[in-house]
């Protein structure tokens, strides 16, 4: 059950890309809930994004999850036998 470097990373990046998209609303606000705005752009655009405490909340919570994953797979629950036996799908 060995895995290729190339596929390892590829499964880290989707699962980065799908933290990412989890943790970019969290403490955004808009220039409509604080009551400032500069004329002329969208009252929802956000005041301060905080990308960079966003993006390593993301590596944090991607690379926790990561490791959990691979560590479930190493033990031997997410092979293909037992996910298509789950599913009900011959192999």
């Amino acid at each position: 059950m060995a895995i290729q470097i190339s596929t390892a990373i590829a499964i880290y990046f989707v699962i980065w890309w799908i933290a990412l998209f989890l943790t970019l609303p969290f403490g955004v606000r808009s220039q409509h809930e604080d009551g400032v705005g500069t004329p002329g752009t969208d009252p929802g655009a956000p005041i301060l994004t905080r990308m960079r405490s966003k993006l390593i909340w993301t590596t944090i919570i991607s690379a926790i999850i990561y490791a959990l994953a691979m560590a479930a797979y190493h033990a031997g629950y997410l092979s293909i036998e037992r996910l298509s036996k789950l599913m009900g799908m011959p192999f």
